[in-house]
């Protein structure tokens, strides 16, 4: 008797659990075709030991940049995490499922960031068109059918000469030193 009580207390918690589970999973309709969510854009080298005109309209693409794009859920866990080299034209795209493991993705819970350059001298991120700290996905720049496509960028990277020094006097820093995502997000 002790035993099918202890049996029917199981099954209950399970079942308990497996409805929990299954009213956070938001299923993919049987009717509507997967679709897919695109992030494109440019990563370039720009060189401040240049003239001011070589600077400006100077920007060299850089092949072989990685550069991701991570998704978030609504309780700020990591459901997505992709990358894409860039091409000879410095141009990169990652393409991302609209739904992952039965779960929608929110294209404004993802970011795209710089994360590294092969190059031996334009290595140094920045912060232009937020390459370095990530930039959050907004309105897609294209929609059409099932394909929702955001164009960023481009994104640049510089040479050692060029990287400006973090002068901030701040103690509170000393914990985040050289982890800028930390300090601009303030996570």
């Amino acid at each position: 008797m002790k035993m099918k009580f202890v049996w029917s207390i199981a099954l209950l918690v399970a079942a308990t659990t497996m409805m929990n589970i299954a009213e956070c999973w938001e299923e993919k309709p049987a009717n509507i075709a997967s679709g897919v969510i695109r992030v494109g854009g440019k990563v370039l080298c720009q060189d401040c030991t240049d003239g001011w005109n070589e600077w400006v309209s100077g920007n060299k693409p850089i092949e072989g940049c990685i550069v991701s794009v991570t998704c978030m859920d609504d309780r700020k866990r990591i459901v997505y995490y992709g990358s894409d080299k860039t091409d000879k034209s410095g141009e990169f795209e990652v393409t991302i499922d609209e739904y992952i493991h039965g779960k929608k993705i929110n294209p404004e819970t993802c970011f795209t960031r710089l994360v590294s350059s092969p190059d031996p001298i334009c290595n140094i991120p920045t912060d232009f068109a937020g390459g370095k700290t990530g930039v959050k996905l907004g309105r897609p720049t294209i929609m059409y059918r099932d394909i929702i496509k955001h164009v960023l960028g481009p994104f640049y990277y510089t040479t050692p000469m060029c990287d400006e020094p973090d002068t901030n006097d701040n103690d509170n820093d000393n914990e985040n030193y050289g982890n800028s995502y930390a300090n601009e997000k303030n996570y």
